[in-house]
């Protein structure tokens, strides 16, 4: 199966904290040794593994037959297929070199940015949506799942950053929230064919899931009065792995203060019945 097309060249950038230099920008200003070890750890390690893979492949070490996803496989033992199904992106080449910056740019961009000082939420999320597309694969039979990967990032990153105005090959703008649809729009006008615009859908829908429970379904629970408002918390495990066992970081997800009914409780009654609201 072929993976995603190689990516459009996309302008813009993280929405918190000072401007950033474009990767190449940095590169030229850093020797490579110290441009790599800059990015941040999750990031760092799952483009090294992606290049490692690569570099194995084009050796000829490794076989890409024996990367894919197949249940029937992994059942029988060959537990590796479900993480060398995220790292395959083809043998060592230009349309790879497209599709490692693609996945660098957005990777860095969310755990510098709505991730910053949270690798272990960044981990967790990747874990996540690498859970659901395997889950998921038996409907789209996509075989390598680097590409759906890939577009769930992008899709968190333009819904978490909707101010950031961004264009396509300089030819019309759009907000970042339109980024994965744009590039969905792009493939399919290249006539890369259905399996990839398959692989990047189905990304995209496994983007949309998280980005509700992890952000929206919190407002949704304060406005109804839920007590439970955040339904994927990181495992206290992934959170000490980076910040050590002393680290209290704040939630990803904000403190939207008492919901409703206790603020009612708290005030005895006296401010009448709350209204109901939505997300």
């Amino acid at each position: 199966p072929r993976s995603s097309p190689a990516p459009p060249r996309v302008a813009g950038g993280a929405q918190r904290g000072p401007p950033r230099a474009g990767i190449g920008a940095i590169m030229n200003q850093q020797d490579p040794m110290t441009w790599f070890t800059s990015m941040p750890p999750v990031t760092r390690a799952y483009i090294a593994l992606s290049i490692g893979v690569a570099v194995a492949v084009s050796l000829d070490f490794v076989r890409p037959l024996t990367l894919y996803y197949s249940w029937n496989l992994v059942y029988k033992g060959q537990l590796w297929r479900l993480a060398t199904t995220f790292l395959f992106f083809g043998e060592l080449g230009l349309d790879f070199f497209f599709h490692i910056y693609f996945m660098l740019r957005y990777c860095r961009l969310l755990e510098e940015g709505d991730f910053r000082r949270r690798s272990g939420d960044f981990l967790y999320m990747l874990l996540l949506g690498a859970t659901c597309l395997l889950l998921m694969e038996p409907v789209f039979n996509v075989k390598f799942l680097g590409s759906s990967l890939a577009f769930m990032m992008v899709y968190v990153y333009g819904r978490r950053n909707s101010a950031v105005r961004m264009s396509l090959l300089g030819l019309f703008q759009f907000s970042a929230p339109y980024l994965p649809w744009v590039l969905l729009a792009f493939s399919a006008c290249l006539g890369h064919g259905y399996n990839s615009i398959r692989a990047d859908l189905l990304g995209i829908i496994v983007g949309h899931l998280y980005f509700f429970c992890k952000f929206t379904f919190p407002y949704v629970a304060h406005a109804r009065g839920w007590r439970n408002r955040d339904i994927l918390p990181t495992p206290r495990v992934l959170t000490e792995l980076f910040e050590g066992p002393a680290a209290a970081p704040a939630p990803l997800v904000p403190d939207l203060g008492p919901a409703p009914l206790e603020g009612f409780a708290a005030a005895g009654g006296a401010a009448g019945a709350p209204g109901g609201g939505g997300a």
